[in-house]
């Protein structure tokens, strides 16, 4: 067989590896520093969570004072749609209103029947000879000059 050399860890014997005071120094040290690091690293992703969340909370002020801004404009525009369309319906009726008024009038004229407002004429012409009636008869004499006796019928 060649000649080999021998390997280090192979050749040291486990026992005085772990009698050594330095290298057991160095490993308490750099698990130490690995515990550190691993502090540190907790520490700053502590602040770092806080600080984030802060900015996602004014982003989302932000976005929300934006989004409200939008839905109120919307709100407003859906409800002057709203009321251009009630105002044409309104419109609408009034005029169809209107057309039917007219109809059923040029109707009850066609058939003779009057209106309220030539009723109204007629009570009112009927109310003044009524009036100059009572008068005549509280003077005693008809029109013709001959006496009018008094009727038991009045109304």
């Amino acid at each position: 067989m060649p000649n080999k050399k021998p390997d280090r860890n192979v050749d040291t014997p486990p026992s005085k590896l772990e009698d050594d005071p330095q290298l057991a120094g160095k490993i308490r040290d750099s698990a130490r520093q690995i515990w550190l690091a691993g502090l540190g690293a907790y520490t700053k992703a502590e602040e770092d969570a806080g600080r984030f969340f802060e900015r996602l909370v004014h982003e989302g002020e932000e976005l929300e004072g934006k989004t409200r801004g939008l839905v109120e404009r919307q709100v407003k525009a859906v409800e002057h749609r709203v009321e251009d369309v009630r105002d044409r319906a309104t419109g609408t009726w009034d005029r169809l209103e209107t057309l039917f008024d007219d109809r059923v009038a040029g109707a009850l004229r066609r058939l003779g029947i009057p209106r309220r407002e030539d009723l109204r004429r007629l009570e009112d012409r009927v109310a003044a000879l009524e009036e100059e009636l009572a008068e005549l008869r509280s003077a005693g004499t008809s029109v013709t000059g001959a006496r009018v006796p008094e009727s038991d019928e009045e109304e």
